[in-house]
């Protein structure tokens, strides 16, 4: 029996073997801070291609973090192994290399199972690319190398492997949690609890499915069917976004706004521009997509314990700002990741800063919500009346 999967056996014991049997620490403090580097420009990366986030958002991500930097070069731990090998197959999705993504997955899951949290959001992007049948495939990637990978405990002892690695309903010590410090011991412990936060974590990714994940007019179930057969209305967009992308024109008269609803004029200098946009709206969809999710997962997670922080801190800036911000909006949003380190950062936890990272969790949620609501759909015109000018604030 394995407390992690198979992934996990293999790497750390590589890291064995390259230092020394495990007796040359320093050596492998140094493994891992290139694997923190690397993890910070798999990130970059993937900022980069949404462009979402503002530039001085990433001193924050590299040099503010204390807990991160302990959990990476200090304690060693498999999770960011876990999250840089997820970050590379984020990359690979952003590529439209889809299977090479779902093969380091499936690795990264093999590692540490919390990446499982991001398995409901990675397939509703699979059906919505692929269809039911299209999708079939890539999922059997993901199986196949579990399978491949776990071979020599499942030949050994298949029932002590996947009960022990892939144990849904381990129970946590209450000393170690982050999140939950407020309530009482057994509560903590009640099946009850459990069962709660499992409907809301479910009930949460339905409501993104259906009304933040699913841009169609189709019903969601449309996403069985194989894209080719399906209607392609334009997607509804969110009211702050045309905004907040109207606010340049282009070289030939056309405003962004313009271009992210396709009605650039033919002919006009605007048609990169508007492939840019689009591929800007690509990354940006699936990189919501697949954060969100994780992020639903933790808020709803049964304990966080301090090496969980690993999980969602490369994500947040991109949850904080993935939603439209005015100039004076920035200050909190980067209160809010201050105030979340905080947290993290108290040991051993209090009341006080579990309560405040639940908050902190709550008001992302909210912002993600309402931020990213859809458009409401819009009333023609009566006859005979000229359409009203715009204000200067709407131009």
């Amino acid at each position: 029996p394995r407390s992690y999967p198979a992934g996990f056996v293999y790497i750390f014991l590589g890291l064995y073997y390259a230092t020394g049997r495990g007796a040359d620490i320093r050596l492998a403090q140094y493994i891992f801070a290139g694997l923190y580097l690397l993890n910070l420009l798999l990130v970059f990366r993937i900022y980069c291609r949404t462009n979402k986030v503002p530039p001085y958002v990433f001193f924050f991500m590299c040099c503010a973090s204390y807990r991160i930097h302990s959990i990476f070069v200090l304690r060693l731990f498999n999770d960011p192994v876990a999250m840089a090998i997820l970050f590379l197959a984020v990359n690979l999705f952003l590529e439209e290399r889809w299977s090479w993504g779902c093969l380091l997955f499936s690795l990264a899951v093999s590692v540490k199972m919390n990446i499982l949290l991001f398995a409901p959001g990675l397939l509703f992007l699979l059906l919505k690319r692929f269809g039911l049948l299209g999708c079939l495939p890539k999922l059997c990637i993901c199986a196949l190398l579990q399978v491949l990978l776990g071979l020599p405990f499942l030949l050994a002892n298949p029932v002590g492997y996947l009960s022990r690695s892939f144990d849904l309903g381990r129970q946590f010590q209450f000393k170690w949690t982050v999140n939950w410090r407020f309530l009482p011991e057994e509560v903590f412990h009640s099946r009850v609890f459990h069962a709660l936060l499992l409907l809301a974590h479910l009930a949460g990714l339905g409501l993104f499915a259906l009304h933040r994940w699913h841009r169609s007019s189709e019903s969601i179930l449309s996403l069985l069917k194989d894209p080719a057969d399906r209607k392609h209305p334009s997607p509804p967009l969110s009211v702050n976004n045309i905004l907040w992308q109207s606010g340049q024109r282009g070289k030939g008269g056309e405003n962004r706004a313009d271009l992210r609803l396709g009605l650039h004029r033919p002919g006009s200098r605007c048609g990169e521009g508007a492939a840019r946009v689009c591929r800007l709206n690509a990354c940006a969809q699936i990189v919501f997509v697949l954060f969100s999710s994780n992020f639903l997962g933790v808020c709803c997670s049964r304990s966080l314990h301090y090496q969980f922080y690993v999980w969602y801190f490369h994500t947040l800036p991109y949850l904080l700002w993935c939603t439209p911000t005015s100039k004076l909006a920035h200050m909190p949003k980067v209160l809010l990741l201050g105030v979340i380190e905080l947290c993290w950062n108290t040991y051993p936890s209090t009341v006080c800063s579990s309560l405040s990272l639940h908050i902190c969790h709550g008001l992302i949620l909210l912002q993600l919500w309402y931020g990213t609501a859809p458009l409401p759909a819009p009333h023609a015109p009566q006859p005979g009346k000229k359409p009203a000018p715009l204000s200067k604030k709407a131009r």
